[in-house]
């Protein structure tokens, strides 16, 4: 059986993906990397160093591997260029055979968000020039992040963005991280680029299937790319801040709205938002009645 590594395992795509790896190979043939190991202990499985500025640990890491699972670093578009290359470089050294990366959609340019999207585009070349085996998945947007900001938008009442009325191809990390499995382990995915989200909805549809999940009366509110900017800078900061605005920037100009291929690279279709929100709305029934609590992360 081939050895499968998975980096970032410590992070919440990265664990997904493990746990989704774990189901179709074993833990015995999974293995995690991650900057800090000690934050992935949990997964079960063996957990190396894997810091992407770390060209000889990557490498050290990477010896008795088959396939490695690139998850896109978080750090400024010039730095991941580099960082993902020492990954693949490291991979070619020790005798990897296949890589697997995670990449996104969005605006490729005029938004703050696109020098991101180039710096991916330019990590998907690098793989396909690496003379690995090589897959690419281009992630929609996960959804998550509007589900656990439920409090806050509970708070104004309304969800209000400069999306307008654009589709938005969104997704979770759980469902990314099934379909990931499978093009890790199956030959036939080898030299193919897949969109992977589902169905496409408008934000006024984001906030009906939330209002049906939570028994909220959330509205949907256009503001300006201009107005939806200094909101978020003044939120966020000046960096995250313009990355969001563009991200939202794109899904108004229609970049987020892509056919997906998820249904290929995953052997199923994609969870519909329906199935997804109605099982939120059993959890949010439990937590009402005291078993368990509820979050937000910013956005």
């Amino acid at each position: 059986m081939k050895k499968i590594a998975v980096t970032s395992a410590s992070g919440q795509l990265g664990s997904e993906i493990v746990k989704a790896t774990i189901e179709r190979v074993g833990k015995e043939n999974v293995v995690g990397l991650a900057r800090t190991p000690q934050k992935a202990q949990t997964l079960g499985v063996d957990i190396r160093p894997g810091d992407y500025g770390s060209p000889t640990e990557l490498e050290h890491s990477l010896q008795g591997i088959d396939a490695v699972l690139l998850v896109s670093g978080m750090d400024t578009p010039d730095n991941r260029i580099g960082q993902h290359r020492n990954v693949i470089e490291a991979a070619k050294s020790a005798g990897v055979t296949k890589m697997v990366y995670t990449s996104i959609q969005g605006a490729e340019e005029n938004t703050a968000f696109s020098p991101i999207v180039q710096s991916n585009r330019q990590t998907e070349q690098d793989v396909r020039d690496s003379g690995l085996e090589w897959v690419i998945g281009r992630n929609g947007i996960y959804i998550e992040p509007d589900v656990e900001y439920i409090e806050t938008y509970k708070q104004r009442g309304e969800i209000a963005n400069c999306a307008g009325d654009g589709l938005c191809g969104y997704t979770t990390r759980s469902e990314l991280a099934f379909a990931y499995s499978r093009m890790l382990t199956e030959p036939k995915h080898n030299g193919q680029t897949y969109n992977l989200h589902g169905e496409a909805i408008t934000q006024a549809t984001l906030a009906d299937y939330l209002n049906s999940a939570f028994g909220t009366d959330l509205n949907y509110r256009e503001m300006s790319v201009a107005e939806y900017r200094a909101d978020r800078v003044a939120d966020l900061g000046e960096f995250l801040g313009n990355i969001i605005a563009g991200i939202y920037e794109g899904i108004r100009n229609g970049a987020a709205d892509n056919e997906s291929q998820f249904e290929t690279a995953a052997g199923r279709p994609h969870q519909s938002w329906r199935e997804y929100f109605r099982g939120l709305s059993g959890t949010t029934h439990r937590q009402r009645r005291g078993h368990g609590g509820g979050g937000s992360a910013p956005k």
